[in-house]
């Protein structure tokens, strides 16, 4: 696996804590010096490891929301 660099540019909210401290984040992330994504994945309390996620641009983000209101 290659190194790969990330920054959380805005933290958005919690979504979920586990027991065991980690946290489910809905954020901002740069990956790769890259425009910063939309970013939902868990993060260990001292935000050294991560979970697989799920990065959006706002466009995808914006449908996403869209497909969510059709569920009411």
């Amino acid at each position: 696996m290659s190194d790969f660099k990330y920054e959380i540019v805005e933290r958005l909210g919690v979504l979920q804590v586990s027991a065991g401290g980690w946290t489910k984040e809905f954020n901002m992330v740069s990956w790769n010096e890259r425009d910063p994504k939309y970013d939902i994945r868990e993060w260990s309390p001292d935000r050294a490891k991560m979970s697989k996620g799920v990065s959006l641009t706002k466009e995808e983000l914006m449908k996403l929301r869209e497909m969510l209101r059709e569920l009411n």
